[in-house]
Protein backbone atom coordinates (compact mmCIF):
# COMPACT_ATOMS: atom_id res chain seq x y z
CA UNK A 1 0.00 0.00 0.00
CA UNK A 2 1.42 3.43 -1.13
CA UNK A 3 1.74 5.96 1.32
CA UNK A 4 -0.43 8.35 -0.14
CA UNK A 5 -3.08 5.61 -0.13
CA UNK A 6 -2.24 5.60 3.82
CA UNK A 7 -2.85 9.16 4.48
CA UNK A 8 -5.78 9.58 2.80
CA UNK A 9 -7.25 6.44 4.55
CA UNK A 10 -6.24 8.36 8.16
CA UNK A 11 -7.84 11.84 7.06
CA UNK A 12 -10.76 9.35 6.46
CA UNK A 13 -10.86 8.04 10.06
CA UNK A 14 -9.98 12.06 10.53
CA UNK A 15 -6.72 11.41 12.54
CA UNK A 16 -5.23 14.55 11.75
CA UNK A 17 -2.67 14.66 14.28
CA UNK A 18 -1.39 11.63 13.33
CA UNK A 19 -1.32 12.40 9.36
CA UNK A 20 -0.02 16.29 10.19
CA UNK A 21 3.40 14.21 12.24
CA UNK A 22 3.56 11.30 10.07
CA UNK A 23 6.36 12.56 7.24
CA UNK A 24 8.57 13.68 10.46
CA UNK A 25 7.76 10.63 12.59
CA UNK A 26 9.05 8.23 9.90
CA UNK A 27 12.58 10.74 9.12
CA UNK A 28 12.63 10.58 13.30
CA UNK A 29 12.44 6.67 13.44
CA UNK A 30 14.74 5.97 10.47
CA UNK A 31 17.28 8.54 12.60
CA UNK A 32 16.83 7.27 15.86
CA UNK A 33 16.77 3.24 14.48
CA UNK A 34 13.21 2.81 16.06
CA UNK A 35 11.02 -0.06 16.53
CA UNK A 36 7.84 -0.08 14.98
CA UNK A 37 6.45 -0.45 18.46
CA UNK A 38 8.19 3.22 19.48
CA UNK A 39 7.09 4.83 16.25
CA UNK A 40 3.23 3.71 16.62
CA UNK A 41 3.37 4.99 20.59
CA UNK A 42 4.61 8.74 18.70
CA UNK A 43 1.97 8.79 16.77
CA UNK A 44 -0.41 7.49 18.99
CA UNK A 45 0.38 10.59 21.13
CA UNK A 46 0.39 13.01 18.64
CA UNK A 47 -2.97 12.26 17.45
CA UNK A 48 -4.12 12.47 21.36
CA UNK A 49 -2.22 15.62 21.98
CA UNK A 50 -3.66 17.11 19.04
CA UNK A 51 -7.39 16.03 19.97
CA UNK A 52 -6.73 17.71 23.70
CA UNK A 53 -5.49 20.93 22.43
CA UNK A 54 -8.42 20.94 19.79
CA UNK A 55 -10.93 19.79 22.56
CA UNK A 56 -9.26 22.98 25.00
CA UNK A 57 -9.64 25.40 22.04
CA UNK A 58 -13.37 24.42 21.61
CA UNK A 59 -13.84 25.03 25.50
CA UNK A 60 -12.40 28.11 25.23
CA UNK A 61 -14.42 29.50 22.86
CA UNK A 62 -17.45 28.12 24.25
CA UNK A 63 -16.20 29.99 27.40
CA UNK A 64 -16.09 33.51 26.17
CA UNK A 65 -13.82 34.22 29.83
CA UNK A 66 -13.66 38.51 29.87
CA UNK A 67 -9.49 37.83 29.82
CA UNK A 68 -8.82 35.20 27.64
CA UNK A 69 -5.19 35.01 28.11
CA UNK A 70 -6.10 34.66 31.76
CA UNK A 71 -4.13 31.84 33.73
CA UNK A 72 -2.89 30.65 36.76
CA UNK A 73 0.97 31.24 36.25
CA UNK A 74 0.96 34.64 35.30
CA UNK A 75 -1.40 35.94 38.44
CA UNK A 76 0.58 39.05 40.15
CA UNK A 77 1.06 38.33 43.63
CA UNK A 78 3.48 41.15 44.19
CA UNK A 79 0.87 43.91 44.17
CA UNK A 80 -0.40 44.46 47.98
CA UNK A 81 -4.36 43.35 47.48
CA UNK A 82 -4.32 40.39 50.37
CA UNK A 83 -3.87 37.86 47.73
CA UNK A 84 -2.72 34.46 49.24
CA UNK A 85 -0.99 32.33 46.69
CA UNK A 86 -1.69 29.21 48.85
CA UNK A 87 -5.44 29.24 48.52
CA UNK A 88 -4.89 29.90 44.38
CA UNK A 89 -2.71 27.04 44.70
CA UNK A 90 -5.22 24.93 46.46
CA UNK A 91 -7.76 25.26 43.41
CA UNK A 92 -4.87 24.26 40.91
CA UNK A 93 -6.65 20.34 41.34
CA UNK A 94 -9.72 19.65 39.83
CA UNK A 95 -11.22 18.86 43.42
CA UNK A 96 -13.55 22.24 43.59
CA UNK A 97 -14.95 21.24 40.22
CA UNK A 98 -15.90 18.14 40.57
CA UNK A 99 -17.14 18.61 44.19
CA UNK A 100 -19.36 21.85 42.77
CA UNK A 101 -17.32 24.14 45.30
CA UNK A 102 -18.33 28.09 44.81
CA UNK A 103 -15.62 31.06 44.64
CA UNK A 104 -16.54 33.84 46.00
CA UNK A 105 -14.19 36.89 45.15
CA UNK A 106 -14.46 40.94 46.25
CA UNK A 107 -13.07 43.94 46.13
CA UNK A 108 -12.84 47.33 44.80
CA UNK A 109 -12.91 48.32 41.15
CA UNK A 110 -9.15 47.56 39.58
CA UNK A 111 -7.76 44.96 42.04
CA UNK A 112 -7.78 42.09 39.31
CA UNK A 113 -11.48 40.31 40.15
CA UNK A 114 -12.22 39.49 36.46
CA UNK A 115 -8.50 37.81 35.83
CA UNK A 116 -8.88 35.66 38.60
CA UNK A 117 -12.07 34.74 37.90
CA UNK A 118 -11.09 34.24 34.10
CA UNK A 119 -8.04 32.30 35.02
CA UNK A 120 -10.32 29.77 37.36
CA UNK A 121 -12.54 29.55 33.60
CA UNK A 122 -9.25 28.71 31.89
CA UNK A 123 -8.64 26.72 34.24
CA UNK A 124 -11.80 24.32 34.17
CA UNK A 125 -11.39 24.17 30.75
CA UNK A 126 -7.84 22.68 30.48
CA UNK A 127 -9.13 20.37 32.97
CA UNK A 128 -11.97 19.36 30.40
CA UNK A 129 -14.66 20.85 32.44
CA UNK A 130 -17.22 23.52 30.19
CA UNK A 131 -16.88 26.71 31.67
CA UNK A 132 -19.10 29.84 30.80
CA UNK A 133 -18.75 33.44 32.09
CA UNK A 134 -21.12 36.39 31.41
CA UNK A 135 -21.11 39.64 33.91
CA UNK A 136 -23.96 39.40 36.04
CA UNK A 137 -26.09 42.84 34.41
CA UNK A 138 -25.72 41.22 30.89
CA UNK A 139 -26.79 37.72 32.31
CA UNK A 140 -29.94 39.32 33.39
CA UNK A 141 -30.47 41.45 30.04
CA UNK A 142 -30.28 37.80 28.50
CA UNK A 143 -32.84 35.89 30.72
CA UNK A 144 -35.25 38.95 30.40
CA UNK A 145 -35.34 38.51 26.89
CA UNK A 146 -35.50 34.85 26.88
CA UNK A 147 -38.57 34.78 29.32
CA UNK A 148 -40.27 36.93 26.62
CA UNK A 149 -39.36 34.98 24.20
CA UNK A 150 -40.37 32.03 25.83
CA UNK A 151 -36.66 30.20 25.48
CA UNK A 152 -36.26 31.33 29.54
CA UNK A 153 -36.57 27.20 30.62
CA UNK A 154 -34.06 26.50 28.06
CA UNK A 155 -31.98 29.35 28.54
CA UNK A 156 -31.65 28.13 32.63
CA UNK A 157 -30.68 24.58 32.03
CA UNK A 158 -27.97 25.67 30.14
CA UNK A 159 -26.92 27.85 32.62
CA UNK A 160 -27.46 24.77 35.27
CA UNK A 161 -25.63 21.81 32.72
CA UNK A 162 -22.46 23.82 32.66
CA UNK A 163 -19.70 22.91 35.07
CA UNK A 164 -18.15 26.26 35.91
CA UNK A 165 -20.31 29.67 35.87
CA UNK A 166 -18.80 32.77 36.43
CA UNK A 167 -20.84 35.79 36.76
CA UNK A 168 -18.92 38.95 36.73
CA UNK A 169 -19.53 42.59 38.75
CA UNK A 170 -22.23 40.70 40.76
CA UNK A 171 -24.20 43.90 42.81
CA UNK A 172 -23.25 46.88 40.35
CA UNK A 173 -27.30 47.59 40.13
CA UNK A 174 -29.73 47.54 42.29
CA UNK A 175 -31.88 43.95 42.10
CA UNK A 176 -35.51 43.98 41.32
CA UNK A 177 -38.25 41.19 42.16
CA UNK A 178 -36.87 39.44 38.69
CA UNK A 179 -33.93 39.90 39.17
CA UNK A 180 -34.08 38.35 43.07
CA UNK A 181 -35.87 35.31 41.31
CA UNK A 182 -33.49 34.90 38.36
CA UNK A 183 -30.42 34.59 40.85
CA UNK A 184 -32.23 32.03 43.06
CA UNK A 185 -33.19 30.28 40.03
CA UNK A 186 -29.40 30.00 39.05
CA UNK A 187 -28.04 28.94 42.87
CA UNK A 188 -30.56 26.72 43.42
CA UNK A 189 -30.62 24.52 40.05
CA UNK A 190 -26.66 24.67 40.28
CA UNK A 191 -26.29 23.56 44.23
CA UNK A 192 -24.18 21.34 44.00
CA UNK A 193 -24.43 20.06 40.68
CA UNK A 194 -21.86 22.99 39.21
CA UNK A 195 -19.02 24.87 40.66
CA UNK A 196 -20.31 28.90 40.85
CA UNK A 197 -17.71 32.00 40.62
CA UNK A 198 -18.83 35.70 41.65
CA UNK A 199 -17.13 38.75 41.45
CA UNK A 200 -18.56 41.57 43.58
CA UNK A 201 -17.50 45.25 44.45
CA UNK A 202 -19.26 44.50 47.46
CA UNK A 203 -18.29 42.74 50.45
CA UNK A 204 -19.74 39.47 51.40
CA UNK A 205 -21.67 40.91 54.03
CA UNK A 206 -23.40 43.06 52.18
CA UNK A 207 -24.99 41.13 49.82
CA UNK A 208 -27.63 39.67 52.14
CA UNK A 209 -28.84 43.42 52.21
CA UNK A 210 -28.04 44.06 48.24
CA UNK A 211 -30.63 40.82 47.42
CA UNK A 212 -33.34 42.92 49.60
CA UNK A 213 -35.93 40.50 49.98
CA UNK A 214 -34.84 38.51 53.50
CA UNK A 215 -36.33 35.13 52.17
CA UNK A 216 -34.56 34.72 48.81
CA UNK A 217 -31.33 36.52 50.24
CA UNK A 218 -31.19 33.56 53.18
CA UNK A 219 -31.76 31.09 50.75
CA UNK A 220 -29.38 32.18 47.97
CA UNK A 221 -26.50 33.15 50.20
CA UNK A 222 -27.07 29.96 52.46
CA UNK A 223 -26.24 27.96 49.00
CA UNK A 224 -23.53 30.43 47.48
CA UNK A 225 -21.62 30.11 51.14
CA UNK A 226 -21.89 26.47 51.69
CA UNK A 227 -18.43 25.10 51.47
CA UNK A 228 -17.16 28.06 49.40
CA UNK A 229 -13.63 29.55 49.05
CA UNK A 230 -13.73 33.32 49.68
CA UNK A 231 -11.06 35.65 48.64
CA UNK A 232 -11.86 39.20 50.58
CA UNK A 233 -9.05 41.23 47.94
CA UNK A 234 -8.18 44.87 49.75
CA UNK A 235 -5.25 47.35 48.17
CA UNK A 236 -4.67 50.19 45.50
CA UNK A 237 -6.08 49.64 41.79
CA UNK A 238 -3.93 47.33 39.82
CA UNK A 239 -4.99 49.11 36.30
CA UNK A 240 -3.58 52.52 38.23
CA UNK A 241 -0.77 51.07 39.08
CA UNK A 242 -0.23 49.90 35.58
CA UNK A 243 -1.00 53.03 34.28
CA UNK A 244 1.90 54.46 36.27
CA UNK A 245 4.48 52.07 35.35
Amino acid sequence: MSLSETIRKMNEMKLFGMTRSLDERMKTAVKQELSPEELFGFLVDDEYYYRQNNRLRRLLQKAKLRIPQACFEEIDYKHPRLLVKSKVVELQTKDWIESSQNILITGPTGIGKSYLSSALGQWSCRQGHQAFYRRWPKLLEELYAARGEGSYLKRLEKLTKVKVLVIDDFGIHALNDQGRKDLLEIVEERYKTGATVITSQLEIKDWHEHIGDPTIADAVLDRLLHGAHKFELKGPSMRREHKKT
